[in-house]
Parts: structure tokens; C-alpha cells; sequence
């Protein structure tokens, strides 16, 4: 089996557009302060703050090891997307993110059983999950016959899908700005929050894939 190498060069010089690549950055910096707040929120319960808040943190609470082994190798996997898409990388690197990415989308199933935001949370995540694994999995077919930019490209879908937290993340601050005037809970919007944040997410990245040659990207 080959030993898959990126070939060297800033992100723009492999055909990764400005927009996307300032995307991508605001979007790993969101998911890493998502997943501190959580692991914080999870040591040191907070005992003051809006009731939402403090309820959604008990939901987490009462199965925190199971969050702890779904947001952490998430966190882990984006940092190495990071080091994937930013430098050099070896077999390594993409050998970490396909482990670091199958417990992600595995434990993602069994975090489901406690959405929040019910059947509509739980269907999205059933439904881009299942992408998010598929890419993955396209991903590392690729690796294993040595074809490196259709390795790059399913790579890329599955961190574009993952970040789609990421985006979900304002969604759901809208949500909760706005929620004096709708009336809505977290129960009420979390699913619809997911939906939306994994759907723009998803659109862009294989909008953008489709208009890339695949030499451009890989």
C-alpha cells in the first residue's frame, strides 16, 4: 500500500477557495469552544444562568461518560483535519482521523437516544451522520489504493459534514435570542437547528466539490 503524502502548498494553492477556508476556521474554532464549554460545563456544573441552560447541561450530565467519548474524539478529529488540510501530512495523520472519526460517528448514534430535540434531532443525525461515515469510509478506500485526491475530496466531505455542529451553533443562538418572542424551547428548535446547520454545511461543500475538477482538490 502506498504511503498517501499531500503534496505540499498554503490551502489556496490546492483549490480551496478563501471563502472556504475562512469558513473552515471559524467553524473549528466554534466546535473546539463548543466542546471546552461542554467538558467545563460537565467538571463544574453551573449552579446560576438562564433555567434553558441549565437544563440542556443536565441532560448532558447524566451521561457524561458517554458525551465525554463522543466530544472528545471530535475534538480530536478536527484538530487533525487542521493539521490535514494546513501541512504535509503522512499515513498517520489520516490513519488518526479515520480512527478519531469512526468513534465520532459511532458514538453520535447512541448520543442520539438522548436528543434533546427529539425524532427531528435524531433523524438528522441519523441522516448526516450516516453521510459523514459514508465520506469517511470513501475516504479511506481511496488511501488504500493510493488514489490521493479522491482520498482529499471524501475527506473533505466528511469535515465539511462534521462542522455542520459548527454552523448549528449560531442557528441555535437565534433560536434562543429569539425565543421570548417565539415561545420556543430547546425541545422545540434543537432538531431544527440541526437540520439546518448539517443541511448548509453539506449543500456548500458538495456544491463546491461539483465545481472543482478533481485535480484541483487533492
Amino acid at each position: 500500500m502506498k504511503d498517501v503524502r499531500t503534496q505540499a502548498g498554503p490551502a489556496n494553492e490546492r483549490g480551496y477557495p478563501a471563502w472556504i477556508s475562512t469558513a473552515f476556521v471559524v467553524s473549528v474554532i466554534i466546535a473546539l469552544a463548543a466542546v471546552l464549554r461542554r467538558l467545563t460545563a460537565l467538571v463544574h456544573p453551573s449552579i446560576g444562568g438562564p433555567a434553558e441552560m441549565r437544563s440542556l447541561d443536565a441532560v448532558f450530565s447524566s451521561h457524561a461518560v458517554l458525551t465525554c467519548f463522543h466530544i472528545v474524539p471530535a475534538a480530536v478529529f478536527v484538530c487533525l483535519s487542521v493539521v490535514y488540510f494546513r501541512r504535509n501530512c503522512g499515513t498517520f495523520t489520516l490513519r488518526s482521523l479515520y480512527a478519531f472519526g469512526g468513534v465520532t460517528g459511532l458514538t453520535a448514534y447512541l448520543m442520539s437516544w438522548y436528543a434533546i430535540g427529539g425524532w427531528i434531532e435524531r433523524t438528522a443525525v441519523f441522516v448526516f451522520n450516516t453521510w459523514f461515515l459514508v465520506s469517511l469510509g470513501m475516504s479511506f478506500k481511496f488511501h488504500r489504493r493510493g488514489e490521493a485526491a479522491a482520498t482529499r475530496r471524501w475527506m473533505t466531505r466528511a469535515v465539511g459534514v462534521l462542522l455542520g455542529i459548527a454552523t448549528a451553533r449560531p442557528v441555535m443562538g437565534v433560536f434562543f435570542a429569539t425565543s421570548t418572542r417565539t415561545h420556543l424551547s430547546p425541545r422545540d428548535f434543537f432538531g431544527l437547528a440541526f437540520c439546518i446547520g448539517f443541511s448548509i454545511n453539506t449543500a456548500l461543500i458538495e456544491v463546491f466539490l461539483r465545481n472543482r475538477p478533481a485535480g484541483k482538490v487533492g
